[in-house]
């Protein structure tokens, strides 16, 4: 299940829960896109203290979604997950530095505002 956050409009917002699946990927594809065409960069926050599984269908999605965007990294210059799990805390500090033109951090579950702050510093 996905739930969009009230959110500045530079920024995207969501909660997953549960298994992503394609239609609801679709639906995260859509929201960037609109707010891509009204704001030249965008902040981007993860909620994913619920989120347990992401569909095959969602995985493919994903992949030609971010290869499309490839190019356009600067236009997403942070990105925060909000989580409670290790494994992607560790995703989070590794893929900051490797991913240029994009600062990513992990924030611990309550620290929601925290975050949406940050990743709505960049500059709009």
């Amino acid at each position: 299940m996905i739930e969009m956050l009230n959110s500045p409009d530079h920024v995207v917002a969501f909660k997953i829960s549960g298994e992503l699946s394609a239609d609801e990927y679709d639906r995260i594809v859509a929201d960037v896109e609109a707010k891509l065409d009204r704001h030249d960069r965008l902040g981007v926050l993860i909620d994913l203290v619920d989120f347990d599984d992401i569909s095959m269908a969602a995985v493919g999605k994903d992949t030609r979604y971010s290869l499309s965007k490839l190019w356009e990294l600067k236009r997403f210059p942070r990105e925060a997950i909000v989580t409670d799990k290790a494994w992607m805390r560790a995703l989070a500090r590794i893929a900051s530095p490797l991913v240029p033109h994009v600062e990513v951090r992990a924030f611990d579950p309550g620290d929601e505002a925290a975050a949406l702050s940050w990743v709505s510093d960049i500059g709009e």
